[in-house]
């Protein structure tokens, strides 16, 4: 093989130790997700230029997958970079369900507030609960859209490395020129 199919998470130098750790965490559910249906639920972009399915190179990488190692194959990129999308995109409308709890929370404080100082106390106990479940998440969003973002320019440095391989290899010399690394 001219190129490693991972590399441990921290030899890229792009993620902090948070940030490794929720990664590591979100592929270890993509991988088990994958076993359980046979195939990720997102496919990706379609077939490579190789026309193999990507739901194959993601089914190999989680078998493949080593516990602190992020795939660099572009399939695997694209369905991590795919699944923290909705990994985001579930955190944004949680966050969206607490900000409308907390608006209601708000209003029946100040409704019941005049004649009940007990409920009152028990909805500002729960905004704040809520507050900080928003905080939470918005905090955890923050981390998974930069890890999302370093992932994608991972990917889209691999794409332009393996554009690269492609383009070399017919003007090579041979079998001698695809062994270059």
């Amino acid at each position: 093989m001219s190129a490693p199919q991972s590399v441990a998470g921290s030899a890229l130098g792009v993620f902090t130790q948070a940030e490794l750790l929720t990664l590591q965490h979100q592929q270890q559910i993509m991988a088990q997700r994958s076993h359980q249906s046979g195939a990720p639920a997102d496919r990706g972009r379609g077939t490579s230029r190789q026309s193999q399915p990507s739901s194959r190179a993601v089914s190999a990488a989680s078998s493949q997958s080593i516990p602190g190692r992020i795939m660099l194959d572009p399939h695997s990129l694209q369905a991590l970079h795919a699944h923290l999308e909705n990994v985001m995109r579930t955190i944004q409308r949680r966050i969206e369900e607490l900000e409308d709890a907390t608006e209601q929370s708000v209003r029946n404080s100040s409704g019941r507030a005049g004649t009940s100082i007990q409920n009152a106390d028990k909805e500002i106990a729960r905004m704040r609960r809520i507050m900080q479940d928003i905080d939470t998440l918005e905090e955890e969003f923050e981390k998974i859209k930069r890890i999302r973002d370093k992932i994608k320019a991972i990917r889209n440095n691999v794409d332009q490395l393996s554009e690269k391989l492609d383009r070399s290899r017919p003007s090579g010399h041979g079998a001698g020129g695809a062994r270059r690394r």
